[in-house]
């Protein structure tokens, strides 16, 4: 091998090592979003409610105090797995039943603790939310939550 590096080896090596980690990280993109596509989410489960349910959540940008799935704020508890948590994961009548009593009983006044606000909900509104948190328990998140309380 030649001891001297010239401009056009130096130059084939910049661009043949650039090409070559754009086409793995091409391969990489393509492969992440195949496998969320077809492997990770529940296409069958979203229905009507669970995408009323997303607009829900989004609207009273719930995710500005939880996470869910591990993104949004830390300042209130992951939200991903609330109905497997609260074990009504399989009924959604309950989980209906649950969530609706858990909103209806907030601000709750407990001296010390951070208060969730009410959002004075409807009850379809209520059942379309706990319609998609239902949903997200479903999603194969390959272990995230870390424990279960999130």
């Amino acid at each position: 091998m030649r001891e001297v590096l010239t401009k056009s080896m130096a130059r084939n090596i910049f661009y043949g090592g650039s090409l070559f980690f754009i086409l793995i990280f091409i391969g990489l993109f393509i492969h992440g979003h195949w496998y969320i596509v077809n492997v990770s989410t529940d296409h069958a489960g979203i229905t009507e409610s669970v995408a009323r349910g997303k607009h829900i959540w989004e609207k009273k940008a719930c995710v500005n105090c939880h996470s869910i799935l591990g993104e949004g704020a830390y300042f209130a508890p992951e939200v991903g797995n609330v109905m497997t948590r609260w074990g009504v994961a399989d009924d959604p009548e309950a989980a209906f039943e649950t969530l609706k009593g858990w909103m209806e009983a907030q601000p709750s006044g407990i001296e010390g603790r951070r208060q969730m606000p009410q959002f004075h909900l409807t009850d379809e509104d209520i059942r379309n939310l706990s319609d998609f948190l239902i949903w997200t328990g479903k999603i194969n998140t390959q272990g995230w939550p870390p424990n279960d309380a999130g």
